[in-house]
């Protein structure tokens, strides 16, 4: 039976079953949704019974199904992990690494430690948070900032990191103006921005889309924006992570609203979608291993 079983049928039934959604799977496997939803078709009529019931509403697995997955899953790790050994021993982990990168705390830290693992790699990083579209030729590695989704720009994209975000306010700045109860009357408010990320235009919702604001405070930092949002400058769209504790001691108030912003998602672009150079896929595995959970 398992001459007739493509690979691509179960990496797709994989990613649908821990998804529950052909879209979300078909974003992971970055393949079109038409082609996922056909691989899992195909996998249940070669095995000649069904693995997931699908309604309008939502898609659950059946018994064969999760049998399937749980004893899938480990045969395709143990599958990649002898893969990717072939891989990195026909090709060692050497070269000139080129990084465009944010200025984040954690990333000098996983870039030092990486080149530390391996002293044949020779690093050239330069920390932008907005790289201008022509900056990127020439660099093996590009991680940017997002909110919603990413134009396309013939380069690999895969998600580092993602962070739920919220709308926030300082308590002497709601008593200046009065709560926003929805987008419009938000956008009508002060509000700090970004200088350039994001096109100008980080007020990305996952609804309303992008949507103009008032502001006459704009900057290029987090930390920045969270400084000028605690003295009540204005309204400021911030990640959890970076805004818990205030919140929890009443510094800023969540601005409840009929729509939430757009996650911020940390990217990390580079070319080679067929055959991606082993020091920069060496590189992404060191960083999500060793440094991207810490802060799921």
């Amino acid at each position: 039976m398992l001459e007739n079983i493509d690979m691509q049928w179960l990496l797709s039934f994989q990613k649908v079953y821990e998804q529950l959604s052909f879209k979300r799977a078909a974003e992971q496997r970055q393949l079109p949704t038409s082609n996922i939803s056909r691989h899992v078709a195909l996998l249940e009529q070669a095995l000649n019974i069904r693995l997931l019931e699908r309604t309008t509403r939502k898609m659950t697995a059946t018994a064969a199904g999760e049998q399937l997955y749980h004893s899938l899953s480990p045969l395709i790790m143990a599958m990649g992990d002898a893969l990717k050994e072939v891989h990195q021993v026909g090709d060692s982990i050497a070269g000139h690494l080129k990084i465009i990168t944010p200025d984040l705390p954690f990333m000098a830290e996983a870039i030092a430690d990486f080149c530390h693992k391996h002293p044949r790699i020779k690093l050239s990083c330069d920390t932008q948070l907005n790289p201008a579209e022509g900056l990127l030729e020439g660099f093996d590695l590009v991680l940017r900032f997002s909110r919603g989704s990413l134009e396309d720009s013939g380069w690999v994209a895969k998600e580092l990191l993602r962070w739920p975000s919220y709308v926030v306010a300082a308590p002497c700045l709601l008593e200046k103006y009065p709560t926003p109860e929805s987008i419009d009357k938000l956008s009508k408010s002060p509000c700090i921005t970004s200088l350039s990320v994001l096109q100008g235009m980080p007020w990305r919702f996952k609804k309303a889309g992008a949507i103009s604001v008032v502001s006459s405070y704009k900057v290029n930092s987090g930390q920045m924006a969270k400084a000028a949002a605690l003295k009540g400058l204005g309204f400021a769209i911030l990640p959890l992570n970076a805004c818990l504790t205030e919140l929890e001691q009443g510094d800023l108030v969540k601005i409840n609203l009929p729509d939430e912003p757009e996650d911020l998602v940390l990217h990390a672009l580079y070319s080679g979608r067929k055959y991606p150079l082993v020091k920069v896929t060496a590189f992404l595995d060191h960083l999500q291993s060793n440094y991207c959970q810490l802060f799921i």
